[in-house]
């Protein structure tokens, strides 16, 4: 997830990082899509991963109340977002893997100890 705030400089390096990594997925995303496997150029010499297995990790996202979803009708909808991918409590906006958001009022302190 990139955050971004006070140190725009270092959020930028951080947000063009990402961009490169997200872009060399999309490709071989489409390359798997068009040719049903991956480019030997790019696998030849990929790390080889012993003793491997599937596992789960949890990944950040948004829960709330929302209004005007474009899928979930309704208004004071109770939510769980997708992966949040930037953050910026500043500008009030949040980027799930599939939109923005708009940030209103956090939860208030009471109910997160509740």
């Amino acid at each position: 997830m990139l955050r971004f705030g006070p140190n725009i400089d270092l959020d930028l390096t951080a947000f063009g990082d990402e961009r490169v990594r997200l872009e060399a997925l999309v490709a071989d995303l489409w390359h798997v899509s068009l040719n049903q496997r991956p480019a030997l150029s790019v696998t030849r010499d990929a790390p080889i991963l012993e003793e491997w297995r599937l596992a789960l990790r949890p990944t950040l996202c948004l829960t709330g109340v929302t209004t005007g979803h474009p899928k979930l009708p309704g208004n004071g909808r109770a939510i769980v977002t997708s992966g949040l991918w930037m953050f910026s409590e500043q500008l009030g906006l949040g980027r799930t893997a599939s939109r923005w958001y708009r940030l209103g009022r956090p939860v208030s302190d009471v109910s997160k100890d509740s």
